[in-house]
């Protein structure tokens, strides 16, 4: 196989990635679209239960994320969005088919970045606002880090992008984009049923890894057809989110599963904000991993100087353990408690507890050390080669060397012939003893 067409199936298996998004938000969501002048004025804040249940309103008491960005790569917010209007600092467009500002939402389903963003650094609004007033009041939806800011990286998903670029392109971009940008927490509410990812992308989670950035990443939906965990939440490093009913069990419908689950969080009776001011209940670990990457920030904002390793074995190290005891492929290390997250006294874990790029990189790339990735600082002195061109994995055809048949059946008629051989000298010598006896 050519690398060409090697490169042609992995665009296809990645344009599969950006359609499993489009599941993660149902396709009946729109059918409950919640006015956006409720009748009572915290009756969106009452449909929060996540915030309550799950410590976060405690974990304010310590932290409620100012000064930390975080960027979310989906399909464009809306950051006219009355809960959101000053929250967004900032944007890019990698699919090349949005606005620069990464602020028109695009796909399939354009409100999904919104519905993210929300849930993740919404700050509400007040009854009267105007269109000019910032975010900031009791009605509508409060983020779990709503002193938080957000990045906005818009990327063409679920449909064909009319642009041409494709995920091994966007993806990419998107992450180094938003590293470089300042974000400390990165959302990526994608999901996809594979598990491997393109060589494309290797650099770019590396580069994220070595500049001490942490991934959030969904786990994905078996409502939507993933069953099991796909890339990106199979990359080591990534902070993979799987989902909870109300009852904090799994979620039958919203919840892939998998060995890379690192924590559990709601993804069911979710509600955000809309393009045009709307809002919506909806459901699928595109939601738990905001509630997830909004704690991230705010440990981030405590303690400013802390690793992105031990930011994620935080939140690891905290949760509270669920299904069979340990870490299990259902709720990873367990459910997240936002409360002990930010005020428990963790010891220090001597590395991410859910593994490396680069270390990944120099066990499986073959010939491509996981040295620093281009734009990383060094951790030494002298210059670090640079990782290669990115370029689909070629899939390695069999040799004769590589197939154990020839010699199993070269050796197994040798045995053959040699046991024929023994039995008929064995024969002929009963023959010729009866022969003499006869002859006696």
């Amino acid at each position: 196989m050519t690398r060409n067409r090697a490169g042609a199936r992995a665009a296809a298996a990645l344009f599969a990635v950006l359609v499993a998004v489009a599941a993660v938000l149902p396709a009946a969501a729109a059918a409950f679209l919640i006015p956006a002048a409720p009748a009572r004025a915290d009756s969106i804040r009452d449909r929060e239960y996540w915030i309550a249940e799950y410590g976060i309103d405690k974990a304010w008491q310590v932290s409620k994320g100012a000064g930390v960005k975080v960027a979310v790569i989906d399909s464009g917010i809306d950051g006219r969005h009355p809960d959101l209007r000053g929250v967004v600092v900032g944007g890019h467009d990698a699919s090349g088919a949005g606005a620069a500002d990464g602020q028109k939402p695009l796909g399939a389903k354009p409100e999904h970045g919104t519905l993210v963003a929300t849930m993740l650094a919404g700050r509400g609004h007040a009854t009267q606002a105007k269109e000019t007033d910032p975010a900031g009041g009791p009605d509508g939806v409060v983020g779990v880090a709503p002193e938080a800011s957000l990045l906005t990286v818009s990327t063409w998903l679920g449909s064909v992008n009319p642009s041409g670029r494709s995920d091994q392109d966007q993806i990419p971009e998107a992450v180094r984009w938003a590293v470089d940008q300042g974000a400390k927490v990165i959302n990526i509410s994608l999901g996809s049923s594979s598990p491997a990812w393109p060589q494309s992308w290797d650099e770019a989670f590396l580069y994220a890894e070595q500049k001490d950035v942490v991934i959030v990443a969904a786990a994905g939906n078996r409502g939507g057809g993933n069953v099991q965990v796909g890339a990106p939440a199979t990359i080591p490093g990534v902070l993979t989110v799987a989902g909870l009913d109300r009852a904090r069990t799994a979620s039958v419908d919203s919840s892939a599963q998998g060995i890379s689950i690192g924590v559990a969080a709601p993804a069911e009776g979710l509600v955000g904000g809309m393009p045009g001011g709307q809002y919506a209940e909806w459901a699928g670990t595109s939601g738990a991993a905001p509630i997830v990457s909004g704690v991230a920030a705010l440990i981030r904002a405590k303690w400013p100087t802390m690793s992105a390793s031990q930011v994620i074995n935080r939140i690891l190290s905290t949760a509270k353990d669920a299904g069979p005891a340990g870490q299990d492929p259902i709720y990873g290390f367990g459910i997240l408690d936002a409360e002990a997250a930010l005020k428990a006294d963790v010891p220090e874990a001597a590395a991410n507890p859910l593994g490396s790029i680069a270390d990944w990189i120099r066990v499986h790339r073959k010939g491509t050390p996981a040295t620093a990735a281009p734009g990383a600082a060094a951790a030494s002195s002298a210059p670090a080669a640079a990782l290669p061109e990115p370029a689909a994995p070629v899939p390695h055809e069999p040799s004769a060397a590589d197939n154990p048949w020839p010699p199993i059946v070269v050796l197994g008629w040798s045995a053959l012939i040699a046991g024929i051989a023994v039995t008929g000298a064995l024969h002929m010598r009963r023959v010729a003893s009866r022969t003499r006896a006869a002859e006696r």
